[in-house]
C-alpha cells in the first residue's frame, strides 16, 4: 500500500509536467518549476492527508493500535508528499539536462519503490521507538476502541 501509493502519486504528477513540456503549458525554467513545485506540493499535502486518513483507518480497522496506525499514516504522508514533489521535479531536471522529460514517468517508480521503503522503515521505526509519542497514543487509543 506504501510504496504503491508513492509510485502512483509520484508518476501522477511527473505525466502532468511531462504534458505541460510536450504542449508549451510549461517550459523547462526556474520560475515555471517553482511555480509548478508550488502547486503540487499544496496538492501532495491534501492528496497525502486523505490517503494518511485512509490508511489509518485500514490498520485501525484490522486489528492495528493505534500506535501502529499512526506510525503507517505518517509514513504513507511522507511518501506521498515526497514522491510528488519528486515526480514534479524530475521531467523539469531532465529537460534542464537535455534528456527526454518521458523517462520520468518510468524513473518515478523506480525512486518511489526504494524511497518507499527506507521512508517507511525511517518513519515507523521513529515513532515506534519514541517512548513519549507510544505512550501518549496509547492513552488515545484506549478511548477509541
Amino acid at each position: 500500500m506504501l510504496v504503491g501509493a508513492g509510485g502512483n502519486a509520484g508518476n501522477q504528477s511527473a505525466i502532468r509536467v511531462i504534458r505541460g513540456l510536450a504542449t508549451g503549458r510549461l517550459r523547462s525554467t526556474s520560475a515555471d518549476a517553482a511555480s509548478e513545485l508550488r502547486r503540487e506540493a499544496a496538492v501532495a499535502l491534501v492528496l497525502g492527508g486523505a490517503l494518511a486518513l485512509g490508511g489509518f483507518a485500514r490498520v485501525y480497522a484490522t486489528q492495528g493500535s493505534v500506535v501502529d496506525a499512526v506510525a503507517i499514516s505518517a509514513a504513507l504522508m511522507c511518501i506521498v508528499v515526497a514522491s510528488v514533489v519528486l515526480g514534479t521535479a524530475l521531467p523539469f531536471g531532465l529537460a534542464r539536462l537535455g534528456a527526454d522529460p518521458a523517462n520520468a514517468g518510468t524513473s518515478i517508480q523506480v525512486v518511489m519503490d526504494v524511497l518507499g521503503v527506507a521512508t517507511t522503515c525511517v518513519v515507523v521505526t521513529a515513532v515506534l521507538d519514541n517512548p513519549w509519542v507510544v505512550s501518549a497514543l496509547e492513552g488515545v487509543g484506549g478511548g477509541l476502541g
